[in-house]
């Protein structure tokens, strides 16, 4: 019988984590996951009941060893953990690097004795980038983060970097999609406008921040995509790669909304174009962190969905 590549998810009751699971319930891959916050889903232990889950604790590590003796060396762990509001990162900066910046993570790969079978997907973020121009290019454009939580994840990267052999670093921007198998407490971005938008009120967008959201499902693909490439790969080749990890369209918050108006119908004269600097969040935003995708285009030949048919499938779920 063929070996089934192992697979562990770090933060695998967190939105990308759910649909990473649900997109793994086959059988071609041997897959755990951990997660933080107790008791677990039963809606998400029914979906997924195969699949073991540890207890895990990314500021101190405790948890990993019960992997290594319960699960064994995976080939792939992603990393999907963070603490990603910019807000709470801001009030919060100790516990901002020490669950961003997955030191404890790192020093269990080190741990194992094939220490370059294991390849780490690292989730960052659109946030590392300074946001004062348009289209960031990986090779090019410095990594110059204006808030705590971007501050963290360019950290993270650094870590990685230096004591990873094997790494894809994807740098995320705002993920959106259907919800998940266990629905998270949170506002989702696309389900959200459309829930103001429907009662009619009208509604402040900012026209001046600039994004590349990713449609969820494209993610995955992606993570799916590294993965195969890297089981397929030879043995003593090395995989260090940081892509950009955005969808094909750069939008401000005022034409995501035009697009989820547009889709559902709703009145267009209910958005309120506002500045970003007229509200105060408690955090500095950078203003234009749109993305160049190509590299992640040509690396894995994919063809990213766009937002407005990603609002589409969102809404019909």
């Amino acid at each position: 019988m063929e070996k089934k590549t192992k697979v562990v998810i770090v933060g695998g009751t967190g939105y990308l984590g759910q649909h990473l699971l649900q997109a793994f319930a086959g059988d071609c891959y041997d897959v755990a996951f951990t997660h933080h916050s107790c008791p677990l889903s039963r809606l998400l232990l029914d979906a997924i009941p195969h699949f073991p889950s540890f207890h895990v604790d990314l500021k101190t590590g405790l948890g990993f060893h019960s992997i290594s003796h319960h699960f064994g060396q995976p080939d792939v762990v992603v990393n999907c953990a963070a603490l990603s509001v910019p807000r709470a990162c801001e009030e919060d900066p100790d516990s901002a690097f020490s669950i961003n910046v997955p030191s404890s993570l790192v020093n269990w790969l080190s741990s194992f004795q094939t220490k370059n079978k294991t390849l780490l997907i690292h989730l960052s973020t659109d946030q590392v980038y300074e946001g004062v121009k348009s289209f960031y290019k990986e090779e090019e454009d410095e990594t110059v983060a204006v808030n705590v939580y971007g501050k963290s994840k360019v950290a993270a990267e650094l870590l990685i970097r230096d004591k990873c052999q094997n790494f894809a670093i994807l740098r995320s921007s705002i993920i959106f999609g259907p919800q998940t198998l266990s629905p998270l407490p949170k506002n989702l971005p696309v389900q959200w406008m459309d829930s103001v938008l429907q009662k009619g009120d009208t509604v402040d967008f900012f026209h001046d921040e600039y994004r590349c959201p990713i449609y969820v499902k494209d993610l995955v693909s992606i993570i799916l995509k590294l993965i195969d490439r890297w089981v397929l790969s030879d043995d003593d080749k090395q995989t260090r790669l940081v892509l950009n990890a955005g969808g094909p369209d750069r939008l401000s918050r005022v034409q995501m909304a035009q697009v989820v108006a547009q889709v559902r119908g709703h009145d267009l004269s209910l958005i309120k174009h506002v500045s970003a600097s007229s509200v105060d969040r408690g955090v500095v935003s950078p203003a234009d962190i749109s993305m160049d995708i190509t590299k992640l285009i040509q690396t894995l030949d994919i063809s990213p969905t766009s937002f407005k048919d990603g609002v589409r499938l969102t809404l019909q779920s």
